[in-house]
């Protein structure tokens, strides 16, 4: 649980002492923001560093892991790498592995895992028919 205690020093406090709180707080937080940008300028990337939010890249890397991305374009994407993608009008990034490359442009790459995440009525039915199917198919 959350403790508040700092807070009761707070009306002991001279100005000159909430003033140097108030400066050390936003040094802090001005710092966290510079170091960001500075990740971001030098990665190439408006994310540098994201978490994985599923366990989909299990063994190689699980849920919660800290990824730090490149966004080099001069580097062609090979087989085996980490690919992370941005869908417009999304604002989770997500991470697969490329395991084949295909010259044509698919526009609804991840589409299984937003449609997953986003509606869990929709993961819950797909999961029914797939246990339903398992139960008819005879072989």
């Amino acid at each position: 649980m959350l403790s508040l205690d700092f807070l009761d020093d707070v009306p002991q406090m001279n100005k000159q002492q909430l003033c140097y709180q108030v400066l050390n707080f936003r040094m802090i937080v001005s710092s966290a923001l510079m170091i960001w940008k500075g990740l971001m300028v030098i990665t190439g990337s408006e994310s540098p560093i994201v978490v994985l939010l599923s366990g989909s890249m299990e063994p190689a890397f699980h849920r919660g892991d800290l990824l730090f991305l490149t966004n080099r374009v001069e580097d062609p994407i090979q087989v085996g790498e980490t690919a992370v993608l941005r869908i417009e009008g999304r604002r989770i990034l997500i991470v697969h592995r490329v395991l084949k490359i295909h010259e044509k442009q698919i526009s609804c790459i991840g589409i299984g895992t937003i449609l997953m995440n986003d509606y869990p009525k929709f993961k819950y039915e797909v999961l029914f028919l797939l246990g339903l199917f398992v139960m008819v198919h005879r072989e």
